[in-house]
Order: C-alpha cells, then sequence, then structure tokens
C-alpha cells in the first residue's frame, strides 16, 4: 500500500505543476533570438555587453523584462541616449519586441550590459544567457564572446571599412 500511496503523490505532484510548466512557455516559444554573443572585454575590464536580435513571432507585443547570467554580478537592460549631445547608457525596464516584429540590441542601441564581471572571459567563450519576458516566461541562449573586430559594425559606423 505504501508503494501505492508514493506513486499516486507523485502523480498528483506532477499533475500539479504541470499547468505551472505551461505557463512558463508562452512568449519564451515565440520568440526566436538571432546572433547572441558577448564583447570581450579589455583585461581587468568590469562590465561588457551582449547584443542579439529578437524576433518575435506572436500576434501580441511582448518584452524582454531581464536577463540572467553567470558570468557578472550584475545584468541591466540597457540603452543609449543623446544627453545634449552627449551619448549616455541608461538602465531600462524592458525592451519592448512588437508582434510580428523584431527588437536589435546592437552597439550604440538597447543592449545587456554585464557589470562586475566574475572572471575575464576569452574570444570563442561561450556564456548561457537567461532571458525573461513580460508574462514570466523565460529561454535559455548561449551567447559567443567575440572579440570587437570581430562583431557587426554599427549601422553609423564607417570607420570598419576599407575602400
Amino acid at each position: 500500500m505504501i508503494r501505492h500511496a508514493t506513486l499516486a503523490t507523485l502523480l498528483a505532484g506532477l499533475l500539479a505543476t504541470g499547468p505551472a510548466a505551461l505557463a512558463a512557455t508562452g512568449a519564451a516559444d515565440r520568440v526566436s533570438v538571432v546572433d547572441p554573443y558577448v564583447r570581450l572585454a579589455p583585461p581587468g575590464a568590469q562590465a561588457t555587453a551582449a547584443f542579439m536580435v529578437l524576433k518575435n513571432e506572436a500576434d501580441k507585443d511582448t518584452a524582454l523584462v531581464k536577463v540572467d547570467n553567470p558570468a557578472s554580478r550584475i545584468t541591466e537592460l540597457h540603452t543609449h541616449i543623446n544627453d545634449g549631445g552627449v551619448m549616455k547608457m541608461r538602465p531600462v525596464k524592458s525592451i519592448e519586441i512588437k508582434a510580428k516584429g523584431e527588437a536589435a540590441l546592437k552597439p550604440g542601441g538597447f543592449h545587456v550590459m554585464m557589470i562586475e564581471l566574475k572572471a575575464g572571459m576569452k574570444d570563442g567563450d561561450t556564456v548561457p544567457l537567461t532571458l525573461q519576458f513580460a508574462d514570466g516566461s523565460s529561454k535559455k541562449v548561449d551567447a559567443k564572446v567575440r572579440k570587437p573586430g570581430a562583431e557587426p559594425a554599427p549601422a553609423m559606423d564607417h570607420s570598419q571599412h576599407k575602400h
């Protein structure tokens, strides 16, 4: 009898957590992540940034609200603003991803700021990122560490191009 009671308790527990597990999918299942990468920080630097393109295949808007990673003590969503002709980084609460649209996290725009790095990184390392969306769902992606010259140049910066 004890075996059956234990099995019944286990099954009841699994059934009780089933809907909660299903609720944790949501937006994460409808947002694809394209080309996630982390900019290689110079030796001794305490911060770097992660970039990617988030494509929302759903019929309703969503937002990236949080990112976690094991490589930094603090992780924030940031953007760049023009403050009297001076570009400054500012934290944001979320990054909107329109229905059937995309949000580009790129140098000079929205990005994931990784502050107080726990250890040095090298080109080619992988940093696991956990993206959390407004509905509470989350998605894990692996972001490759890239040297600054190996990342796509910002649209306005043509200094990298040789003619």
